[in-house]
């Protein structure tokens, strides 16, 4: 699939669709022997937050997702189309994880969107949407049948 149909030429944003390319094909191969190369992909002065913490700045980024990476033996993305307003964009993806430490290191799927504010072709604002509960107390092994049954007791 290419960008290129999606890019006005002359549009002050033409970077938007591009640099979600590149976001998309990261997330999809990153891992702690690769993280040098969020740099071609967020500022230096980035912004991030999910539900599980915060950080300010690409060296804190790449800490945050060392430690986030340490015990994850697979994880990728499947991602939605976009919604993109100027320099804005909100991406919808599922993410199929498999973790060392959670549910014996099976598959799970957790439903999330990711809000990306882009400048000069590079991410500096991230912030990722999703449970929490659904990634990680729902899977913990006594804890997660409780969470479980009381959704399942509720919905």
């Amino acid at each position: 699939m290419t960008t290129a149909p999606a890019i006005e030429v002359g549009h002050p944003n033409s970077a938007v669709p591009i640099t979600l390319e590149k976001f998309k094909a990261l997330f999809n191969q990153l891992d702690r022997g690769n993280l040098h190369t969020l740099s071609a992909v967020y500022s230096e002065d980035i912004r991030f937050q999910d539900p599980l913490g915060q950080v300010e700045g690409l060296d804190a980024l790449t800490h945050y997702f060392a430690s986030a990476y340490t015990n994850v033996i697979s994880c990728h993305f499947i991602f939605d189309e976009p919604v993109v307003q100027g320099s804005s964009a909100s991406i919808p993806w599922v993410m199929h994880l498999r973790h060392k430490r959670i549910r014996g290191g099976r598959d799970i799927q957790v439903a999330g969107i990711s809000h990306v504010v882009v400048k000069n072709g590079r991410i500096c604002y991230h912030r990722d949407y999703f449970d929490a509960g659904q990634l990680l107390y729902e899977n913990l092994p006594v804890i997660g049948g409780v969470i479980r049954w009381v959704k399942g007791y509720a919905g």
